[in-house]
């Protein structure tokens, strides 16, 4: 009797071996939905990271990241240097656009108390600044500080031209170019062959006077000569000559890197 209950029992019993494929099959959706999430991503510390607590929670048999990963690390890490590089880049350029905005500030500053020696010493007539794209240029009208054909500073304008030092003191100093020029007619004087050789001797004995103020760095300093070969105005006329003939002084920019 016992025994033909059990089996009549054993046939209404439901079976229920389907749910361990079931569980499988969900596991491996999950983990489906993970790569595919990670995939996504290109941060390759974060794909590791979730690699290696996914294989601890599913520890048995090959880990489900035990596979080579749908973006090769190599590319993942690359396109990660390339993001970080162009942030970079970004705040770099913005760095130098500021810096830059603060050298023009000083530069103005500076043309600011130039401006009120040559008021001072009513000189507008004769030198004037403007800023440009290359610095702080002074120009001075050669008659302020040469005879005609004379490469030699007047002792009566020695004085001038040590204020003008004076007035290139700078902290934090900065490179400085002293040019001269002339206009086009040609030089007659025996100790000059050319404009060329009078423009040049006239920057560097006009940058000795200088150079003289001991608080003024030789190393800050350079002269270049350009003849008549960089007019300011047309030297058709007299008046054009006159501002052809002139020395200037470039004050640079601090270099930024």
């Amino acid at each position: 009797m016992s025994r033909r209950k059990k089996k009549s029992h054993d046939k209404g019993h439901i079976d229920e071996s389907w749910l361990l494929p079931y569980a499988d099959l969900l596991t491996l959706l999950l983990a489906l939905f993970i790569v595919l999430f990670a995939s996504s991503s290109v941060d390759a510390q974060k794909f590791q990271a979730l690699s290696r607590a996914l294989n601890s929670a599913f520890s048995g048999g090959t880990g489900i990241f035990d596979f080579p990963s749908p973006m090769p690390e190599g590319q993942m890490q690359s396109t990660n240097v390339k993001g970080d590089d162009t942030k970079h880049k970004e705040n770099t350029k913005e760095a130098i656009e500021l810096l830059e905005q603060a050298e023009k500030r000083e530069l103005a500053t500076i043309q600011q108390k130039v401006n009120s020696y040559i008021e001072m010493n009513h000189l507008t007539e004769k030198l004037k600044t403007s800023l440009t794209d290359e610095g702080l240029l002074v120009s001075i009208r050669d008659n302020v500080l040469f005879s005609p054909g004379s490469a030699d500073v007047r002792d009566k304008d020695l004085k001038v031209a040590k204020e003008i030092g004076e007035l290139l003191v700078m902290e934090p100093p900065r490179n400085i170019i002293i040019s001269g020029h002339t206009d086009n007619v040609p030089i007659g004087n025996a100790p000059f062959e050319s404009n060329w050789e009078l423009s040049v001797m006239r920057a560097i004995n006009f940058m000795k006077i200088v150079l003289q103020n001991e608080k003024l760095d030789p190393s800050w300093f350079s002269a270049k000569g350009f003849g008549e070969f960089q007019p300011v105005a047309s030297n058709d006329t007299s008046e054009g000559r006159a501002k052809n003939r002139r020395v200037e002084i470039l004050i640079l920019p601090r270099t930024i890197n």
